[in-house]
């Protein structure tokens, strides 16, 4: 079956100028305007990708080492009934994992070195329950943890800073003092350093000790744990969760779930990825109506072969549907080829950048700062298709004047002078 004639002259006329007819290149700004659109479809799936990426990177790192839930006792105190309350979440069928814990800042030094930590009492055995710190850890390194030894683990980053290693000893500072006759003075304790953990999140790997959960009671003089960390089956469902809990835990319990921790830092990346989304939005914008010149000029160049069509009995609806199906095969390869480009390199996100690292001899992402090290890249559908829509639309909306121009041609005024 023959193709509508609208759509062959309008696929003709996007082949080829009037200098390169025979040779059935590309005309030259047609090539341009789908080149913008290739090249602003392609950009936009690359930032959503590597933003997509960065913060589900940073969130599984940071759940490594953070639970989903955390129960803490009235006003931050210790849990007055620990077993009661792990009965009652883990009556909740979300919940696959429960452990309790104390959690408090401290002081570590070695010498004349001296860091700030967050000091976390743990269960080794229910530990592997709620975060993935076991596998993080050298092989036993947390079993190594008994209570009235003294043992710790510190984070890789914090082990270096203070430049020990497993079987040095460390001085822990604990908060508060120690009332003495000479006055006030710090309560220290010396520690064992038993190994060291690996994250791959620079904000724990670098803050971050780890101790047995008896120990931590008698060092900080606690009479038990101060919260319990929790374990989802879905983890997008924490907030929920934590409602939940809030309601049917008996007694003034404090809920927190992951989403609250760096709630600020996850705000920004959703604001960054909206104004990103926006700011590449217009350059597709910019190059799909790059096709309004283009149309243009081609409207003019073939008012004649117009103005032959309308005494051939073409209706001015064919007319303008010529040129819309130029400009709407502009739009539909630069679309495509945008996509294709677009999903190569964010699926090769991970061998380019260091690539480019090594050629410039430069590190994109010092993990000080990114918190990781790497470039992340997580192309979504949801972001994909959007995009591949919008630039669509705007080519299709920029064929729409010139279409209606070409319409418009007068054949008598146009083959005046033929």
């Amino acid at each position: 079956m023959a193709l509508p004639y609208e759509l062959v002259l309008g696929w003709r006329y996007t082949r080829a100028g009037r200098a390169t007819r025979r040779n059935g290149f590309i005309s030259f700004i047609s090539g341009v305007s789908m080149l913008g659109i290739s090249l602003g479809v392609a950009a936009l799936i690359i930032v959503l990708s590597v933003m997509n990426g960065f913060q589900k990177e940073v969130r599984d790192r940071m759940l490594s080492v953070v639970s989903h839930v955390e129960v803490y006792g009235p006003g931050g105190g210790v849990l007055p009934d620990v077993n009661r309350t792990l009965a009652e979440v883990r009556r909740n069928p979300e919940v696959i994992g429960a452990a309790p814990f104390i959690a408090t800042q401290s002081l570590i030094a070695r010498g004349e070195d001296m860091r700030g930590a967050i000091v976390r009492g743990i269960d080794p055995k229910l530990e592997s329950q709620v975060t993935d710190l076991a596998t993080a850890t050298t092989q036993g390194t947390l079993d190594k943890l008994v209570p009235g030894q003294f043992g710790i683990v510190l984070g890789a980053e914090l082990a270096r800073n203070l430049g020990v290693q497993a079987g040095d000893a460390v001085t822990l500072i604990a908060p508060g003092g120690q009332v003495t006759p000479a006055g006030v003075v710090p309560r220290l304790k010396q520690m064992t350093v038993l190994g060291t953990f690996d994250s791959g999140h620079f904000e724990y790997d670098s803050g971050l000790v780890l101790l047995h959960i008896e120990d931590a009671e008698r060092i900080f003089r606690l009479e038990g744990p101060t919260g319990v960390r929790l374990k989802l089956r879905d983890l997008n469902r924490a907030r929920e969760v934590a409602a939940e809990l809030s309601n049917s835990l008996s007694g003034d319990f404090l809920v927190r779930d992951w989403t609250r921790q760096n709630r600020t830092w996850f705000a920004a990346v959703q604001l960054e990825k909206r104004m990103m989304f926006i700011i590449l939005t217009l350059i597709v914008a910019v190059a799909a109506f790059n096709l309004v010149s283009t149309l243009v000029m081609t409207v003019t160049d073939k008012r004649a072969d117009i103005a032959i069509l309308r005494t051939l009995g073409a209706s001015p609806g064919s007319i303008m549907g010529i040129f819309v199906v130029q400009g709407a095969a502009v739009g539909v390869i630069g679309t495509m080829a945008g996509l294709l480009v677009g999903l190569l390199v964010a699926a090769n996100i991970d061998v380019i950048v260091p690539a480019l690292e090594h050629a410039l001899n430069a590190s994109f992402l010092p993990k000080d700062i990114y918190l990781i090290s790497r470039m992340p890249s997580d192309p979504q559908a949801n972001d994909i298709v959007p995009i591949a829509l919008i630039s669509l639309v705007l080519a299709f909306v920029a064929t729409l004047y010139p279409s209606w121009r070409a319409s418009r041609v007068n054949p008598a005024e146009a083959l005046r002078y033929e």
